[in-house]
């Protein structure tokens, strides 16, 4: 597989070498993506850009996210169509690494930073419709003084369409999914509906878009028991466990499949825009979603008689089990959230001496309830004590000032203020009834805030016409405060300290255009990226006590750097890069002693971690034959542990979650305006799970498999005004795991009529 993607990269940059000799000059050009407030053109950052257009011809789309399956280094891990746990890998951190990327819609902040984890860190993708999606700009890494150290990874910044006349669309979308894994073997179904309507008044413009998601999920995990060394007759014989190896190679028994999730999800969004001026103008946007989640599991276990088992003291294969009812029951659980994401902003453009905008955003979890039950299946599917995990009032509030000065001259000044606000409050309730009973007596409780505000600057200087020059640097105040650790269960109940800190992050970018159709960079930028408010207050059980390990995180300081050369033609471009990070006081859950002298594997700081790379990324229009479209990329990095105290059996290892190389291959092909014909792989090497890479077997659930996956998909125009599509995932039906275990062939086809 490794040739295989090496091969392609070099048949990707063939073409343009071919035709390098007979290229039209043109004018060296920078790609930049817009920041989350005022366009900063004069970022010369490594980015990559998607139109709806190029979107709408390449993928397979049925959620947000989907549009970023083919941009370079992003792996958005989503489990099933409409996962609210798809966190994004980047260049140099994996999926458990989801504050190291920022991601916005229309200046508005969907990335969760309450949290680092693949889990309720995930960002907010129901807040966008993906029909409303006009382009897709990525940046990478953390040179622009405008953005947090929080951009250490990427920046992502989604941009809906605004009409300019009367347009109206509606959509029906299918999804099928054969999965077969273990005992499973099954089709499961997902249904789309949506709708857009949009126009221009005068000065007012609006877009109001409607999604309706109906999606069935594979098991996403599974319930396993470790085969006891010795035989024993004791326990009920029960039938049906699969036999397998966990990732650390030791034999198991899988005994069944958990969170088997139904979701119904419901997204209204949009955005208005009005011209006070002809220079000036403000606009407000707005996304309320929707979930309802009903996961489930199911036994392979079956007794004498043949009724399911779920747990209990168990003979399978003449060995001994015990199998706990959480084992089952841990896996079945209510979900009911709604949310709802806002931005207001005021923004000139007269393209002179000075521009600015304001822009103010809020998130809120106005409800956001998970209910589990605590008794044994098969009796606890219907009811029974439990619990209810709730996040009701938390959120985040951001504002930001920005302002452009071009002054005639070489220079063009950018700067803004920052200031953003993250609220974590998560209650646990008992229940008597874990379906629909009331909250009863808290079990426990995580809160706190975090806050900072920033002042940044940066400014473009041209040299010559050849070279410019980007100096910048961003000053942070950050603090975290109101923190509290609550368990009556083991007896916990802490008031956290407050903790604070200070600091500057310079950027520096040259870029050299040594001749038409050539730019040449060099990128120096340092970051801190600053604990969040679940990393700060953590609590973990050691036997019968509860302990929080070390609220007085320190942040994270990253150190990057890139060098980049990059050729463009009238039909495409190929671009190299060598990016380097260095980051000391990495923020990674390890196995370390606990104040109280015990073990336990918790959020802490490891000395210093470093990740060197090479990427090669290229498209091509127009390969061969008229109409033939071809892009790639394909990226090798080395991730490892340098330094680790506290953990001296991770030195030299992997980073966990990041694969060694991976990239992907697109060719679309259109032979006539009304045909559209894509056909596309993604690869990633294995990964490890585990920070001291003790899980040697990859292919196993928790493990880190490589992965080669074909996709297709065809778009065909009936009339200018219908349009039907059919595709394939994973058309090569590979069975994979990335932890959990991943979608298989999935055969997907939408019709769409627009206006």
């Amino acid at each position: 597989m490794k040739i295989m993607f090496a091969t392609g990269a070099c048949a990707l940059a063939l073409p343009f070498a071919a035709t390098a000799a007979h290229a039209a000059e043109i004018s060296p050009v920078i790609v930049t993506a817009a920041p989350p407030g005022l366009d900063l053109t004069a970022l010369p950052v490594t980015a990559q850009s998607l139109d709806a257009e190029v979107i709408a011809r390449t993928v397979n789309v049925t959620t947000p996210e989907d549009t970023l399956r083919y941009l370079p280094n992003l792996l958005v891990r989503q489990r099933h169509i409409g996962d609210t746990q798809s966190p994004v890998t980047t260049r140099t951190s994996g999926v458990g690494a989801s504050a190291r990327s920022l991601i916005y819609v229309d200046g508005v902040l969907i990335s969760s930073l309450i949290g680092n984890n693949n889990t309720s860190a995930s960002p907010k993708w129901g807040l966008v419709s993906p029909d409303a999606i006009a382009r897709v700009d990525v940046l990478y890494g953390p040179f622009a003084a405008a953005y947090a150290g929080n951009s250490i990874g990427a920046v992502i910044a989604f941009t809906t369409r605004m009409p300019q006349a009367f347009e109206a669309s509606a959509q029906v979308q299918g999804a099928a999914q054969a999965f077969a894994k273990y005992a499973d073997r099954q089709t499961y179904g997902t249904g789309r509906f949506a709708a857009d309507i949009g126009d221009r008044i005068g000065r007012f413009a609006f877009r109001l878009s409607y999604n309706h998601l109906d999606s069935s999920a594979q098991p996403l995990t599974y319930a396993t028991a470790v085969v006891p060394a010795a035989a024993s007759a004791s326990g009920l014989p029960v039938t049906g466990a699969v036999s397998d190896a966990n990732r650390a190679s030791q034999p198991i028994q899988v005994l069944g499949s958990t969170a088997i999730e139904h979701q119904l999800q419901d997204n209204a969004s949009g955005r208005a825009t009005y011209e006070l001026t002809p220079v000036l103008t403000a606009a407000y946007s707005f996304g309320l979603f929707g979930n309802t989640d009903r996961a489930t599991s199911a036994s392979y276990l079956h007794d004498a008689t043949g009724a399911p088992v779920y747990a209990g003291s168990l003979n399978i294969g003449g060995r001994a089990y015990t199998v706990a009812a959480s084992a089952f029951s841990g896996g079945v659980y209510h979900l009911d959230e709604l949310q709802l994401a806002q931005g207001l902003s005021l923004r000139s453009h007269t393209g002179g001496a000075f521009d600015f905008e304001l822009i103010a955003t809020a998130f809120d979890y106005l409800n956001s309830r998970q209910r589990a039950p605590s008794g044994a299946l098969p009796a606890a599917f219907t009811g029974g004590p439990g619990s209810t995990a709730s996040l009701d009032g938390t959120g985040w509030r951001t504002l930001d000032a920005n302002g452009a000065w071009r002054p005639a001259g070489p220079h063009t000044l950018t700067f803004g203020v920052h200031y953003d606000a993250f609220r974590l409050n998560s209650p646990r309730y008992a229940l008597t009834d874990w379906t629909q009973g009331s909250d009863g007596a808290v079990q426990s409780r995580s809160s706190g805030r975090t806050q900072t505000e920033a002042l940044w600057a940066q400014d473009a200087w041209t040299l010559t016409p050849q070279i410019k020059a980007t100096l910048g640097a961003r000053w942070e105040h950050w603090q975290a405060t109101d923190g509290v650790n609550f368990s009556a269960s083991p007896a916990l109940n802490v008031a956290q300290p407050r903790v604070a800190a200070d600091a500057l992050s310079p950027k520096a970018t040259l870029a050299y255009a040594p001749a038409s159709g050539w730019s040449l960079k060099a990128s120096l930028g340092l970051a801190y990226r600053f604990p969040t408010v679940t990393e700060l207050y953590q609590a973990v059980t050691v036997g019968t006590l509860l302990q929080t390990p070390n609220p007085n995180l320190r942040p994270e300081r990253s150190l990057s750097s890139e060098l980049s050369a990059e050729r463009t033609w009238p039909t495409g471009r190929l671009r190299l890069s060598v990016f380097d990070e260095r980051i000391s006081d990495t923020l990674l859950s390890q196995t370390a002693p606990l104040p109280s002298g015990a073990s336990a594997a918790f959020v802490q700081n490891i000395a210093r971690t470093h990740a060197t790379g090479v990427e090669l990324v290229g498209d091509r229009k127009d390969v061969l034959v008229p109409g033939l479209e071809l892009s790639g990329w394909v990226t090798w990095v080395d991730a490892r542990i340098d330094r680790d105290p506290a953990l001296p059996a991770a030195v030299g290892k992997a980073l966990p979650q990041l694969p060694r190389l991976r990239g992907s291959l697109v060719a679309t092909y259109s032979p006539t305006p009304k045909l559209d014909l894509t056909l596309a792989a993604r690869y990633g090497d294995r990964a490890f799970a585990t920070i001291d890479n003790s899980d040697h077997n990859a292919d196993a659930y928790q493990g880190f498999d490589a992965y080669l996956v074909a996709d297709v998909h065809v778009r065909y125009r009936i009339n200018p005004h219908l349009t039907a599509g059919l595709g394939v995932d994973n058309l090569n039906g590979r069975s994979y795991f990335l932890f959990h275990p991943f979608p298989q062939r999935t055969v997907i086809a939408d019709l769409k009529v627009s206006y």
